[in-house]
């Protein structure tokens, strides 16, 4: 239900955002725009919209055999639910997809966020993976940013 409730509100949030961007001109350089900045030693996600501060959730990213690219990158494609062909058909709720086979994507060992533990992807709470999905697809791919820091 959570889910529900977050997605109706992130797309009003998004038609709300557009037509005020439309009235307004559209004059900011921030407009309609999604940043979802990783911080691999804070092994946090802050995300903005509009260049306002939205969310900031716990993340898993690479362990120590397993790389996380960093750099910015513009999601690639979208999979409400996709299977790992490389580890297992693992399961991967919610995955937006950022760089070759590295995606943004829910997890279910929500006890190991906050730490190094994936095969190099950005895991995510399902609720936080969830609300990320719909904001890039609100938005849409080419106006959201995945920038990944050390």
């Amino acid at each position: 239900m959570h889910t529900a409730i977050s997605a109706k509100l992130i797309h009003v949030t998004a038609a709300a955002l557009t037509g005020a961007a439309l009235l307004l001109g559209a004059g900011s350089a921030h407009a309609n725009q999604i940043v979802a900045k990783v911080s691999l030693s804070q092994q946090t996600m802050e995300v903005t919209v509009d260049g306002r501060p939205t969310f900031a959730w716990k993340v898993s990213t690479g362990d120590r055999a397993h790389v996380t690219p960093t750099g910015s990158f513009k999601p690639t494609r979208l999979h409400e639910m996709w299977y790992s062909k490389k580890y297992d058909n693992a399961p991967m709720p919610h995955s937006v997809f950022f760089s070759g086979g590295y995606a943004v994507h829910a997890t279910y060992a929500i006890n190991r966020l906050g730490r190094p533990a994936s095969h190099g992807c950005v895991r995510l709470h399902p609720d936080a993976a969830a609300d990320f999905y719909q904001l890039v697809e609100a938005f849409g791919p080419a106006n959201t940013s995945i920038v990944i820091v050390k």
